[in-house]
């Protein structure tokens, strides 16, 4: 069978879109998933995304990370899945879709992709980070320079920590650059890597920053090894409004066949 796809990546977080429309993709073939994502085998990604038809909004997000299993929000996935409807003429530059976390919103100014994410209720602190979920959970690790930091050891160290999480936890390391920016770099669970941005990551890293008072502003700069993205937000008792903002940029249609 022969899969076409498209490759797409939001600030360097990369990703298989494919038009799953009329349901052909075997959603339970794990292995496929993970091959297609294979950076030596594969199209190379850090995650595969199908759009799908929904009854009530414009689409359907289903998402798989790379190691081929279904998994939490991804916020950069959304962006790109947002400009891949575009592409096939299937919404405008206003949209809703549903993804595994619910109902999201989006808009397109050309290849800026704002979504809107889920709320935010409870920040915990726990071993000496915090602990949140953005649609994806995260735990968020403040240090002065994350440049010194070694991601894929440290990240996989407290990514499978269970006094933070039994069942596992993507880690941000985070920098607080100035009180409306800040630096972080990402081990993403799934990925079992360092990816070069996370959209829920930067999410949990930003509002986080805002409720320990690092900084003041309700519109965060991000800076991550992929480029820049932006993260607005109201908090009245719970951060609400979440929007992701960011390039969602195609990088090109291929075919892959498979055996």
């Amino acid at each position: 069978m022969i899969i076409e796809f498209y490759k797409y990546h939001g600030t360097g977080n990369d990703f298989v879109l494919i038009d799953n429309r009329s349901l052909f993709f075997d959603k339970n073939n794990i292995e496929l998933i993970s091959k297609i994502c294979s950076r030596h085998t594969g199209v190379g990604a850090d995650g595969l995304i199908l759009l799908e038809n929904d009854n009530h909004y414009d689409f359907k997000m289903i998402y798989f990370n790379s190691d081929g299993k279904q998994t939490s929000m991804c916020g950069n996935g959304g962006r790109c899945v947002i400009s891949f409807a575009k592409k096939l003429n299937i919404i405008d530059d206003n949209v809703t879709f549903l993804a595994i976390d619910g109902l999201h919103e989006g808009i397109i100014n050309d290849d800026i992709i704002k979504i809107k994410m889920i709320k935010v209720s409870n920040i915990d602190e726990v071993h000496n980070g915090c602990l949140l979920d953005t649609g994806s959970p995260h735990f968020v690790k403040f240090c002065t320079s994350v440049n010194n930091i070694n991601v894929f050891q440290s990240g996989r160290e407290l990514r499978n920590n269970k006094e933070i999480s039994e069942d596992g936890v993507n880690i941000n390391f985070t920098e607080i650059i100035d009180n409306s920016s800040i630096k972080v770099r990402t081990y993403e669970r799934g990925v079992e890597n360092e990816t070069l941005s996370c959209g829920t990551g930067v999410i949990a890293s930003a509002l986080s920053a805002h409720s320990k008072g690092l900084v003041d502003s309700n519109r965060i700069k991000i800076s991550t090894l992929g480029g820049e993205l932006f993260v607005s937000f109201d908090f009245k008792n719970v951060y609400d409004n979440i929007w992701l903002e960011g390039p969602a940029i195609e990088v090109f249609k291929g075919q892959i066949w498979i055996h």
